[in-house]
């Protein structure tokens, strides 16, 4: 009985985080300007690394979400509801790229101190 009760607790625990990723994904707002979180990472030296190495649509498709972005704020409008970005649809493609480099900047640095 525990363990029935356990696994509709976390079921029900995953579907309320689940729930709430949503709604927070939505109140942070870039997604009403068409940008992915990756879009919305703060560009430092390992950033600039990461985006030199995306493929090349990649990095071509994240400028024209940067500057629609810009060119919305700008005019202080947003994209149409269903030009929004999605929860289920946003992918981490920076992301592989930037833990990459910052593994081989944290080899380099272990590497510097021998």
């Amino acid at each position: 009985m525990l363990c029935v009760f356990l696994l509709l607790f976390s079921v029900a625990t995953g579907r309320l985080l689940g729930g709430f990723r949503k709604w927070y994904y939505n109140l942070c707002g870039f997604n009403k300007l068409g940008l992915m979180r990756d879009d919305t990472i703060l560009e430092d030296s390992d950033v600039k690394e990461a985006l030199r190495r995306l493929p090349e649509p990649q990095y071509n498709d994240r400028m024209f979400r940067v500057k629609r972005a810009l060119d919305l704020s700008m005019k202080q409008q947003i994209l149409p509801k269903d030009q929004w970005t999605k929860y289920e649809e946003d992918i981490r493609y920076l992301t592989p790229y930037l833990e990459e480099v910052i593994r081989e900047r944290n080899e380099r640095e272990e590497w510097m101190k021998k």
